[in-house]
């Protein structure tokens, strides 16, 4: 797996490397990053050969957006793509008077999830300016899930996402500020129906296709490739569990996992073992295989955990690794492997 390869995303113009830079922790998501420390991650990012970079207003309420774009200023903006996520609307406000959620020290503004057409169009002007920059190659609609908004509001927002709010980003991929658009959730299921009802270029799904799920398979990536759009994949350790294997306290889905998780990712680390590869690596590398995939997007908190990264990626890992996870049941026989035609098709 090259890190800096180049992959275009969907039928745009737009290439992204296969490892991503997910900007999630510049923006202080549970613990505080300085400025200096949230530039020292994209500055190497940047030296492993990463030209992709992932952000949202949701981080750090703005923070990440504006650390990543003073990151970025001095470099030659035609040599990276941006993908930014909308359907907040941040408005300033003082310091304790909002919920800050998992954000330490956040942006002093507050969040409010607006998918309208007017709310998009704001929520993606606002956020070029704190990415000073004057277009966006990816813009997604962020959030439309029962995750972020339970099952009985989830509805209405997804609603007024498609009928409504994706019109904003058509005007504005009409008017060629944004190159691809689409949708960025936690759930395939909600993806597929985005994908069935809108004209996407690219979806972000987190956490639903890897080592441990890959029921994706099914519906959406064949949905994906019929329709000539690309997937990006996030959460590809299932937030925790597939980096730290099955350790006491380890998270699946950002909560403690449950006994048939922690047995499965178990038997992946049994076999990882017999070949003396890291499970975060196979974890890594399986996710991009699938030739929907452009780019795997992984954050990291350290120096240490990103160039960790990048030598995962690189890793050689055996054929007989995979036929093994296969023939034990923990890969869909259907699922294409790394090194296989199946992946490259």
């Amino acid at each position: 797996m090259d890190i800096a390869s180049k992959n275009r995303v969907g039928r745009t113009g737009v290439e992204v490397t296969t490892l991503g830079f997910g900007a999630t922790l510049i923006g202080n998501f549970m613990q505080p990053l300085t400025d200096a420390e949230a530039r020292a991650m994209v500055d190497q990012a940047w030296g492993l050969g990463v030209r992709y970079f992932d952000t949202a207003a949701l981080y750090g309420h703005g923070l990440s957006e504006y650390r990543l774009g003073h990151a970025l200023y001095e470099r030659p903006r035609d040599a990276y793509s941006l993908l930014t996520k909308v359907g907040r609307v941040l408005k300033p406000a003082a310091r304790g008077t909002f919920d800050s959620g998992l954000w330490v020290d956040p942006a002093p503004m507050s969040v409010t999830y607006d998918y309208s057409y007017d709310g998009i169009m704001r929520s993606a002007e606002d956020a070029m300016q704190r990415l000073m920059t004057d277009h966006i190659e990816m813009v997604l609609v962020h959030d439309v899930d029962a995750y972020t908004h339970g099952a009985e509001a989830q509805r209405g927002y997804f609603e007024q996402a498609v009928t409504d709010g994706f019109r904003a980003l058509e005007k504005l991929r009409d008017e060629g500020v944004v190159q691809a658009i689409g949708f960025g959730v936690n759930e395939s299921d909600v993806l597929l129906e985005a994908m069935q009802r809108t004209d996407s270029d690219v979806l972000l799904l987190a956490g639903r296709y890897t080592l441990l799920e890959q029921d994706p398979i099914d519906d959406l990536f064949p949905l994906c490739r019929e329709r000539g759009a690309s997937v990006i994949l996030g959460g590809v350790y299932n937030s925790g569990i597939l980096a730290t294997g099955p350790r006491d306290g380890a998270k699946f889905n950002y909560s403690p996992a449950p006994r048939e998780v922690l047995d499965r990712a178990a038997r992946l680390e049994t076999i990882c073992r017999r070949y003396d590869i890291p499970l975060a690596a196979a974890a890594l590398q399986f996710a991009a295989a699938h030739p929907v995939v452009a780019s795997v997007c992984i954050g990291s908190r350290r120096p240490e955990q990103q160039a960790q990264t990048a030598e995962y990626a690189s890793l050689a890992v055996p054929s007989a690794l995979w036929e093994e996870m296969q023939a034990e049941g923990l890969i869909r026989e259907d699922a294409p492997l790394p090194g296989d035609e199946r992946s490259a098709s």
